[in-house]
This record gives structure tokens, sequence and C-alpha cells, in this order.
């Protein structure tokens, strides 16, 4: 499915006026069943869906990991995804409506409350990563925002290991294009305790949260962390770095993981 339109517009640059041919994100609205009841509209980029999908679930809650799920079927036309679980918790019955607009891009709903996060355990992770290794992923991880270079629409987020960049994906909701990556991991079973995410976008607190939910121990980004993101990461043990344009980079927490 085309996650781009093409529009013809009026481009102005100082006095020479153009018309010409521009290429535009998609917004997707689409909507998560399970069990056939109606959860939620997520409005994202119409691509990697059933890792969206997925994501979003562990995220909020309703599964601890993909065998939780007995199907899932995407119906990209009607921009939908139907999904059966083995067992549905008691508490989503809890959940059901008790949604809280968030921060995120496109106003984001979550279904969990964020002082739940601080219950979490605290990560004890044997990674080890330097700043030259930070520089570089970062710059390979801008390099291949195609979406972002073609329309300037989109955040991407990214999981990697060591050197390499595992999974990249991109949507115009930064929350949406961190379940997708954290979604593909769950699907095909990939430990993150020793993985780093990277994202272009603001780490706000459900940002961390969701990574915290998966125990990644570190936490990267080219934009601006919120205070509660900062005060999380600390009292999780999660290294967070921000604003890494460049050789610079402004680290939140640090903890073994990172090393200079």
């Amino acid at each position: 499915m085309k996650s781009t339109k093409n529009y013809d517009i009026c481009r102005i640059n100082r006095d020479i006026v153009t018309n010409e041919e521009d290429i535009v994100i998609l917004e997707y609205p689409f909507t998560i069943f399970i069990d056939d009841e109606e959860i939620i509209t997520l409005l994202c980029s119409p691509i990697s869906l059933k890792y969206l999908a997925i994501g979003f679930l562990h995220s909020e809650g309703f599964i601890e990991d993909y065998s939780a799920i007995n199907n899932i079927q995407i119906d990209e036309e009607n921009g939908r995804a139907y999904i059966k679980l083995n067992i549905r918790k008691k508490f989503n019955e809890k959940l059901q409506g008790k949604r809280t607009i968030t921060s995120g891009c496109g106003k984001g709903t979550v279904f969990y409350n964020v002082l739940d996060s601080f219950k979490s355990k605290k990560i004890n992770s044997n990674v080890e990563i330097i700043p030259s290794q930070i520089v570089d992923l970062m710059r390979r991880f801008n390099s291949e925002s195609e979406l972002f270079h073609s329309t300037g629409g989109v955040h991407a987020c990214a999981v990697c290991f060591n050197d390499d960049i595992i999974y990249f994906e991109e949507d115009i909701g930064r929350h949406n294009a961190l379940d997708k990556v954290l979604g593909k991991a769950l699907f095909y079973n990939i430990d993150l305790s020793d993985k780093v995410i990277l994202t272009s976008g603001r780490i706000s607190s459900e940002m961390l949260i969701k990574a915290a939910k998966r125990g990644v121990p570190v936490v990267v980004s080219r934009s601006a962390p919120t205070s509660l993101a900062i005060d999380m990461a600390r009292d999780l043990n999660i290294t967070l770095v921000g604003f890494v344009r460049g050789e610079k980079m402004n680290i939140y927490s640090s903890f073994p993981s990172l090393k200079f």
C-alpha cells in the first residue's frame, strides 16, 4: 500500500513562484479490534501495520508476548486489524473506556497509569556503547529515513545491536514508529535487553515507558527528552541520550552501558 500521495502545489521562494508536484505523507486511520471488540483507532502511516498492532497491544498491556495472540488479520483496504487472543486478561475489561490523551503526535492514547511505570524493575544490562558508536548509528539512521527525506512528514525509530541497525520503521507518529519496531522485535522473539533504541522524536514519558517495558537499556534521540522521561530513566537505570546531532549529544542519565 502506498504511504504517500502527490499534490499539485504553488511553491514560493522569495520572488519566484512555481507550480510543482509535491509528495505528501498519507495519514491513515487504523482501527484495532480484539475479539471483535473495537479498541482504538490510531492515526498512522499505512506501512508495517501488523507490527504496529502487535507493538501497541504490548505497550498498552493487552499482551505480554506474541504467544498471547491466536490470530491476527490486517484489512488494509478498510484500515482494520482483527486480533484473536488466546487468553484475555481480566484487567483488560477495566481498561476499556479509560483512555488518556497524551502529549504524543496525533494525541496518542495510552491505557496505563503513568505511575505504574515506576513499579517496573530496574534494568540491569551488560550492554556497552561509546559516544562514537552513537554518532555513527545516528548518522546511518538519518540516512535511512527515506520517507522523511521525500516528505518531511514522519518520525523514525530503530532497534540497534552493537554497530548495526536491525529494524527501522517510519510513521507520522513517533509513538507509532516505536510500536512498530518493538512489535517487530516481539514477533520475531528478539531479546531487547542488549539493544539500543534510536528515535527521531521527543522522548516523553510514554516513549520511555514503552522501551522500559521491553527492558531496553539505552534510548537515544536526535531530539529532546521531557523532565519526567529523565526522572524515569534515572530511576530505572536506562541510559538516556538526546540531541544527537553531528558530533554533539546530551547525556541525561548514564549507567554502565555508556563508556567514555
